[in-house]
């Protein structure tokens, strides 16, 4: 740009001069610095002008904007399927059919324990299910015990297995459980004694029953087994959901020898209607409870 200025401040310098010598001698004009440098400012603008419209400017370049990067999208694992465990082989306890707990034996004497179940599972049990000792004190039961029979969901089933008391006194408790076919184990029940040698005891309490009869009251009947001679003190003990226990008077019954007794006992009055329970308590030689049979009150 300096040097473009500095031609044309020269050609006006140089356009004066001419002008000068052709001019007539009789007059001389003194050149006015202010209108030369005024005129060379409006020769270098033009000529600026000129070069800016045979020059245009460029527009600056714009970078292009910038995509954002693709993200490779990650395959998702597929989740492995939770298959919920199936309920096949399960058990509920119903009862002690004989030889509730605490049952009393004199050493070396045979019993037989008998458990009611019901088949809660999914699966039948068959005949290749069979009861096996677990732990405790097996008493000589036979491990494994195949059932007798087929289970199927739903059925209720009494399983059984012959014991011997062992020979020292005791209280002795031997848990036993079913085995299906595939080796697994299930439904644990258990069976518990005392074992008194010498003494007189009694052995067990069986065919429990109560009912009402129309104008006498309630009716209690058990039979009882000792294993020697001697006298049973008893009173049977009367539930009621939600109230207290009632209890009947102590009765006697002599034995004189081992063996069994039926007894029997009539609640003459019923304090009021409802559903009722009726176990029988040995106050002596054991000092235990035995069974329990339900009956109803008018």
């Amino acid at each position: 740009m300096f040097k473009v200025t500095r031609y044309a401040i020269l050609l006006a310098t140089l356009a004066l001069l001419l002008s000068a010598c052709n001019m007539p001698g009789s007059i001389v004009e003194t050149p006015n610095p202010n209108a030369v440098f005024t005129a060379a400012a409006q020769t270098a603008s033009v000529q600026l002008t000129q070069a800016a419209q045979s020059h245009p400017t460029q527009p600056a370049a714009t970078n292009p904007p910038l995509a954002p990067p693709t993200l490779a999208s990650s395959a998702t694992p597929d989740l492995p399927t939770i298959t919920p465990t199936q309920d096949c082989d399960k058990a509920k306890f119903i009862t002690d059919v004989t030889v509730d707990d605490g049952t009393v034996f004199a050493s070396g004497e045979n019993f037989t324990k008998t458990w009611r179940l019901k088949n809660i599972g999914s699966c039948a049990w068959t005949t290749d299910y069979a009861l096996v000792f677990d732990n405790g004190e097996q008493m000589g039961g036979l491990s494994p015990k195949p059932l007798t029979g087929n289970v199927a969901p739903g059925e209720t089933v009494d399983i059984s297995i012959d014991l011997t008391a062992p020979a020292a006194d005791g209280s002795y408790t031997g848990n036993w459980q079913i085995r299906n076919a595939s080796n697994v184990l299930f439904a644990k029940v258990y069976v518990q004694i005392k074992v008194i040698s010498g003494s007189f005891a009694v052995t067990s309490v069986s065919d429990m029953d109560a009912y009402y009869i129309s104008g006498h009251g309630a009716a209690f009947i058990a039979k009882i087994t000792v294993n020697k001679a001697g006298t049973v003190k008893y009173h049977w003990i009367l539930r009621e959901s939600g109230q207290p226990d009632l209890t009947t008077a102590i009765e006697e019954v002599d034995f004189a020898s081992s063996g069994t007794k039926e007894i029997s006992t009539l609640w003459s009055s019923c304090p009021h209607a409802g559903s009722f329970k009726a176990s029988l308590y040995v106050d002596n030689p054991n000092h235990q409870e035995f069974g329990q049979a339900s009956f109803n009150c008018p």
